[in-house]
């Protein structure tokens, strides 16, 4: 097992207390968005120490693969660490992004390359020839935006947003009475939330003053005050899609007159609690919006804007990535195996995520007690579908290996070979003694069984 050292991402929109407060530390005065837990070639993950011939993970790695990997994740991923895991701490919302199919990626970054673009140009769109799907667990309270709504939903709303400017004594833009219009003609429901969603992106001032209208009698409506606040927490929740116009406010005073305050409107919106997690295939349009939770994807770089960001839009490669079914918020719900492993399993074949909470018991906190001496019913262990990653949120956690052990405080993390299982998670005798047990995420590589969600099925909202 190899301790690692973390790349702490300062993007613009992270939070500056969330992630220290989660850690236990003092901020450090700057964004704090994401810690990147991995092997991937734009901040891999440091080894602590390093070993002979080996400073990062990428490179202990390369040196092995089989060894690391295990055979047959080595043969399916071509020798690399398929899965990304972050830490992920939203202070104001991210860009609304989508993520294409692995075919899209491969042939968008080779004509990127034949085309001599630079990989560190700001109008590139592929870094890299994977795909990436993701999933996201909240640790607090997450906002976020997620996939389609139906067409017909959105289109009540739009008609509440040409209410709001009426009422204001402003003319209604021709644009918005458009879009009721479009949303509710009754064509397939990809169709029409193409149509809109089309208009919308490609901009102009007709679109910059739409939104500017809407925003404005929407803030004069009282739909971005506190009563019907974006975070859900409203009093007036029987005010039909008071959170979905309330973020529509909020989004425009962080990008005011971008396509996207309006986009969002034809989106789910989504408010998880700690605890729940949502996964997102290619093509799904997406925003965080605020909250902190574990992040894990396929290991990848790939994503195309759509809005509320200064960042290159490349609209017409946008418009080929999106897909525009309704869909509704796919949640994903834990599983437990007989052995009491809690786990999250999206339905890709490069990562799932393990959640392990190590509770104290009472006769954990005697003197004589340590937790590298048996496995207890407070034992959890860690999944291992091939190479793993750990990182520990709360307490002090021991993976027990038959090579040896491994102590992780909070923050910290680390890498689990594939020839080194099994690993068992324990208990600290601190965090025992404490009485504050421990908290733990592992993520490994993932599973292709047929019970597994099906992207394309619909879900519910939550």
């Amino acid at each position: 097992m190899y301790l690692l050292n973390n790349t702490l991402r300062p993007y613009a929109w992270g939070s500056v207390t969330a992630m220290a407060e989660l850690f236990g530390r003092e901020p450090s005065g700057e964004p704090e968005a994401e810690l990147w837990i991995g092997a991937h070639p734009g901040a891999p993950s440091a080894l602590v120490p390093p070993v002979p011939d080996a400073q990062t993970l990428d490179e202990l790695i390369a040196a092995d693969p089989q060894q690391m990997l295990g055979r047959e994740t080595a043969a399916a991923f071509g020798g690399v660490l398929p899965f990304l895991a972050k830490v992920l701490a939203a202070g104001s919302p991210l860009s609304l992004q989508v993520h294409p199919t692995r075919e899209q990626a491969q042939a968008g970054f080779a004509a990127e390359e034949a085309a001599g673009l630079d990989r560190g140009a700001s109008d590139r769109n592929y870094k890299d020839e994977n795909h990436k799907p993701e999933m996201i667990f909240a640790l607090t309270p997450f906002e976020a935006l997620c996939g389609f709504r139906e067409p017909d939903e959105a289109a009540e709303i739009f008609r509440t947003v040409v209410r709001a400017v009426s009422t204001q004594n402003s003319g209604v833009p021709e644009l918005l009475t458009w879009a009721v219009n479009e949303l509710s003609s009754g064509h397939p429901a990809p169709d029409r939330l193409q149509r809109v969603f089309r208009a919308l992106i490609e901009g102009g001032e007709e679109v910059r003053e739409a939104v500017r209208l809407a925003a404005a009698a929407l803030d004069a409506a009282g739909t971005g005050d506190s009563a019907a606040s974006a975070d859900g927490s409203a009093e007036g929740e029987s005010a039909p899609y008071a959170k979905e116009l309330a973020t529509a406010v909020e989004l425009n005073a962080y990008y005011p007159g971008d396509p996207g305050v309006l986009l969002s409107l034809l989106l789910n919106r989504a408010s998880l609690q700690p605890g729940e997690a949502v996964y997102l295939p290619a093509g799904n349009v997406h925003a965080y919006l605020s909250g902190l939770g574990i992040e894990v994807m396929a290991s990848s770089d790939n994503v195309l804007r759509g809005g509320l960001t200064p960042k290159h839009v490349d609209v017409p490669e946008l418009l080929k990535t999106v897909d525009f079914r309704p869909l509704g918020i796919p949640a994903l719900k834990p599983v437990f195996t007989q052995m009491g492993q809690e786990l999250y399993r999206p339905p890709f074949a490069e990562f799932m995520l393990q959640r392990i909470e190590l509770e104290q018991r009472a006769q954990d906190t005697g003197e004589g007690y340590s937790p590298a001496a048996s496995m207890s019913g407070s034992d959890v262990s860690v999944l291992q579908n091939g190479p793993t990653v750990v990182i520990v949120v709360r307490g002090t956690v021991v993976l027990d290996s038959p090579k040896g052990d491994l102590v992780l405080e909070t923050g910290q993390s680390a890498f689990i070979p594939a020839a080194e299982a099994p690993v068992i998670a324990k208990l600290s005798a601190h965090s025992a003694q404490h009485d504050d047990g421990a908290l733990a995420f592992a993520v490994t590589v993932g599973s292709t069984d047929a019970d597994l969600p099906d992207p394309a099925a619909p879900r519910l909202d939550i």
